[in-house]
């Protein structure tokens, strides 16, 4: 899987629907001005994404686009998926041999070897966390995400009673990451040594 810029754009304008709207339109003019993104790029994009239902355009003086639902129904999946990003590291593996390999030398002219077996469901597995972790990141998450980090920013806020509650967090954070991130790899494990058996 390589995110290409249409999502990474896609995003990037969503949230600055998000960040901007307050409930009423916002112009692609402005997003494009913020955000430094063509605004033919942005119209194709925005024509994806309300084909998609997860913006609404509005039209007439002051018109625009808005969120066609609440920020925390729509997921960072919800938006790649709009835009046509492929978020299947495994969608591409199909065992066809590579350039100057005949096909015919492999039987049934496709790679069926143990190692093609192991590798492609390692990405199917890691396929699946990878669309778990954008589908329950949500706009609103981010959202919320900004608006703490733009608070302490504004405010100067780096007393130790933040810089140790920051560290708690964030050791916290590490220590459910790091199970999320065992339970996962525990997850694979398995699956690749069903694969071996």
């Amino acid at each position: 899987m390589r995110l290409t810029s249409k999502g990474r754009y896609a995003v990037r304008a969503m949230l600055d629907l998000t960040f901007h709207s307050s409930g009423n339109p916002v112009r692609l003019q402005e997003i494009s001005t913020r955000q430094a993104i063509s605004l033919h790029y942005l119209e194709q994009l925005f024509r994806k994404l309300r084909t998609g239902k997860v913006v609404k355009s509005v039209r007439g003086p002051g018109g625009g686009y808005v969120l066609s639902r609440s920020m925390d129904e729509i997921s960072i999946k919800d938006i790649l998926e709009c835009v046509g990003e492929n978020i299947n590291p495994a969608k591409d593996i199909l065992g066809i041999p590579s350039s100057g390999i005949d096909p015919a030398t492999l039987g049934e002219g496709k790679v069926n070897t143990t190692e093609f077996a192991l590798t492609k469901n390692y990405f199917k597995n890691l396929g699946v966390i990878m669309q778990e972790y954008l589908a329950t990141t949500s706009l609103g998450d981010l959202f919320r995400e900004g608006k703490e980090s733009t608070f302490a920013a504004t405010h100067g806020v780096n007393n130790n009673n933040t810089a140790n509650a920051s560290s708690a967090n964030a050791s916290s954070a590490s220590s459910s990451s790091s199970s999320v991130n065992s339970n996962a790899s525990s997850a694979i494990r398995s699956s690749i040594g069903e694969i071996n058996q």
